[in-house]
């Protein structure tokens, strides 16, 4: 098989092409940045420089941390970065602390086809590159060791289904895979048991990045305005939510304002084109802010750290319908209260630590939800307490990006001497 990849990859180029094309249609890519793709855009600077790739905006939001500490580490240091999505790399720039203004350069990573790799590593030079999470390409882990540039696979993520298909189907190339990295950093011991049975090698202590991330930002102009529009009501947070969920949160809301009549219920849909469908109320989308109503619709993006900041609740998106659900720690990180379905797959780790340290609630159905919003909202000295627990665990992981840190500079020093 990896014989055959890399020339499947390059017969692939020209439908590649237009399907890039077609993304940008779709607001999918940039079209002033399509090159990028191919490897085109090098502005490499003097001087040494790492190599980090996160997929999409959670990746490259949770590898911030790390970003600090190794620019704290070497005052010299510039950092590529690479995203393949439109939204992250949008945001990654707005996330930057002040610290790395100037010290970070993005790109859209190269798709994995030999030609386009080779110029982009060729242009670049990185003395080390570390991938973040899942992103095996083969193509790019091939040309990068070739070229002695050292790898590390940092908040590796192996699940059971890819550990599984791996395993029976290719366990000869997923060994091959894996065996390019020097440095395999998992986010979980279940994720470091899946990669060791696969053949991999120099597996490291477990720790979860998305654990040491920094708190979601937040306009504190935006915050007074909709702060006070809300006034003393309490509110509830929808977040992140995917299609059908609303119908399900709405319903639940509805019972609640028996209770409580000035319960705000705002509704953050994870994808925010969507919100024009979601019911005749206040759109955020459209400059709107909250009114007497009941519902509030936020279909905006990068406002999440303001709209956890301004709830009481927050029941997170994804976990009541069968998708796996969104990051429960960025609400507790700013002490908002968790809330999930029983569909946490894509959390699995994160939600069961939530759970172990009582800093959460799961509930399996919608009467579950709606009786544990009643007592939270009833008893908000339960809620306040469940929301400390959570905050003490997220910030458990507080030395883990300065020991990545001190481990991929290490793998950097090594090729340079």
């Amino acid at each position: 098989m990896s014989g055959i990849w890399p020339a499947l990859a390059g017969l692939a180029a020209p439908a590649l092409r237009w399907n890039l094309r077609r993304r940008v249609l779709r607001d999918k890519e940039e079209p002033g940045r399509l090159r990028e793709r191919e490897g085109f855009g090098v502005e490499r600077p003097e001087g040494p420089l790492i190599w980090l790739h996160a997929a999409s905006v959670g990746e490259s939001l949770a590898i911030l941390p790390l970003m600090e500490a190794l620019v704290q580490r070497d005052p010299a240091l510039t950092l590529l970065v690479t995203t393949g999505t439109v939204t992250s790399a949008r945001l990654l720039p707005q996330r930057l602390p002040e610290a790395l203004r100037g010290r970070v350069i993005h790109r859209y990573a190269p798709l994995d086809v030999p030609a386009w790799v080779a110029r982009f590593l060729d242009g670049w030079r990185p003395d080390a590159a570390g991938f973040v999470e899942s992103e095996l390409w083969p193509n790019t882990l091939a040309a990068a060791a070739r070229r002695g540039i050292p790898l590390a696979l940092l908040n590796a993520r192996m699940s059971d289904r890819t550990a599984r298909r791996w395993g029976r189907w290719a366990p000869g190339f997923a060994r091959q895979l894996l065996g390019r990295f020097q440095l395999i950093m998992p986010r979980s011991a279940e994720d470091a048991a899946r990669l060791l049975a696969l053949g991999a090698r120099a597996v490291t202590t477990p720790g979860d990045l998305k654990l040491a991330a920094p708190p979601l930002p937040v306009d504190h102009a935006a915050w007074d305005a909709l702060r006070g529009a809300i006034g003393g009501r309490p509110v509830l947070l929808a977040a992140s939510t995917h299609p059908g969920e609303e119908t399900i949160l709405t319903a639940v809301a509805e019972t609640l304002r028996a209770a409580h009549p000035g319960l705000l219920t705002i509704l953050a849909p994870r994808h925010a084109d969507r919100g024009a469908g979601l019911g005749p109320a206040p759109r955020r989308a459209l400059g709107a802010l909250p009114d007497a109503g009941p519902l509030y619709i936020a279909d905006t993006m990068g406002e999440m750290g303001l709209l956890y900041r301004v709830a009481d609740l927050a029941v997170i998106g994804g976990s009541l319908v069968p998708h796996g659900g969104q990051n429960p720690l960025e609400a507790a990180r700013l002490g908002c209260p968790v809330i999930f379905g029983p569909h946490m797959e894509n959390f699995r780790e994160a939600s069961a630590g939530l759970l172990a340290a009582q800093g959460a609630c799961q509930v399996m159905d919608a009467g579950a939800l709606a009786a544990s919003l009643a007592d939270m909202l009833a008893f908000p000295e339960r809620a306040a307490a469940m929301a400390r627990s959570a905050a003490d665990f997220v910030s458990a992981a507080s030395d883990l990006p300065g020991r990545m840190a001190a481990a991929l500079l290490a793998l950097a020093a090594r090729s340079r001497n």
